[in-house]
Parts: C-alpha cells; structure tokens; sequence
C-alpha cells in the first residue's frame, strides 16, 4: 500500500488554519481519498489531556523549556497513535500546526535553539516531518481583527505583542531555509481563494 500524504498548516494567531484544515479535508476527500484532519497540541487521547495543560491557565503558567518538553510529550504520542497509523494505511494527514510550531513558539518566541526543539523532537517521534508546510501569512491588523472578532484566546494566542512579531519573523526564516518543503500563502485573500491555492500547490499528488 502507497504511504499517505502528510501535510501541516503553520502560522500565527488569526491566519485561519482551522478554516482552511476543514475546507481541505474536505477538497481532497472529494478525490476519494482517506483524511484524517487532527491539530497540534492534540489529536489523540493523551495530546488533548496535554493540551488542557498547555492551552489553559496565565501566560507564565510554563516557561519556554517546560512548554517544549509538553509539547514534545504530546507530539510523541499523537504521531504514535494517530499520524502514523493514519499514513501507513494509505490516508493523508492533515495537521493544524507541527513540529515547526514549537521551533517557532519556543524557538523564536521563547528563546529556545533550534537544535534543542529538534533533538526533543528526534527523540519523541523520531524526527517526523510533513511532506509539505503551508505557511498562511496575514498582516498584523487583519490577524488582530481575527483574533479579537474570535472573542476569546488560550494561553499561547494571549502572549504580548513582541512575542508574536517574534513568531511571525521566525516562521518566515523557516520557511525561506526550506524552500524544498514549505510554501507561503497569502491569508488576506478571501478564504475560499486560499484553499485553491493551496489545492492547486497540491495537484500534484492528487
């Protein structure tokens, strides 16, 4: 049986990645294909007791250390039980932020090295990447409309603004130092538009 497709959506608060992971789980299904639409922290019985960890309480319930080795843990256990089942028997996996999240959000917005996210990334999942990142990019104004239109924000979308100008400028050198793997897709448009362009960076393997 031919391995899945894994494929991750990055980005900050506000880009709409929950928006477009249900638009094209449901684009490519209509291919005839097996997805499965799961999210980071989460996606499986023991990542979403994690999350509740993660996602709740003030901003300084964790530091940037402990965060990462949580949010490896969580990761650990949703590419175990989830992902990899998932793509061994032919479906595609589409994921509300990875691995490349914690580099991010721990890395460039917590001061953490890069080889330090990965090493605990080897670690817990051996190193899984997605096969491609799309990197949704939305300006400041628009992703703070979003966000407070939203009315509500867990503990990672309530961190200041420094933080997230941080995160944003990290994503982007990710981005930019693999090409290979990641594009970037323009999240002002309307967001039936963002899905073609996705789907069409994606036509390939359909």
């Amino acid at each position: 049986m031919t391995r899945g497709r894994f494929v991750s959506l990055e980005g900050g608060e506000g880009v709409g990645k929950s928006t477009q992971l249900r638009a094209l789980a449901a684009a490519i299904a209509a291919h005839g294909i097996e997805v499965v639409a799961t999210r980071e922290p989460g996606g499986s019985a023991g990542a979403e007791a994690i999350r509740t960890l993660l996602m709740e309480g003030s901003d300084d319930r964790w530091n940037a250390r402990s965060e990462a080795l949580l949010f490896a843990a969580a990761r650990a256990d949703h590419v175990a039980r989830t992902i990899v089942p998932a793509l061994a028997r032919g479906a595609w996996v589409l994921c509300d932020r990875f691995v490349d999240s914690s580099r991010a959000y721990q890395g460039g917005g917590g001061g953490l090295t890069d080889a330090d996210v990965m090493a605990l990334h080897r670690v817990g999942s051996q190193g899984l990447l997605p096969d491609r990142t799309f990197l949704l990019t939305v300006s400041t104004a628009e992703a703070a409309r979003r966000v407070a239109e939203r009315g509500e924000t867990d503990r990672m979308g309530s961190k200041p603004a420094d933080y997230q100008e941080r995160l944003a400028t990290r994503f982007v050198e990710m981005a930019r130092a693999e090409p290979d793997r990641w594009r970037l897709v323009d999240a002002d448009l309307p967001a039936a538009d963002v899905t073609a362009a996705i789907m069409a960076e994606l036509a390939e393997w359909l």
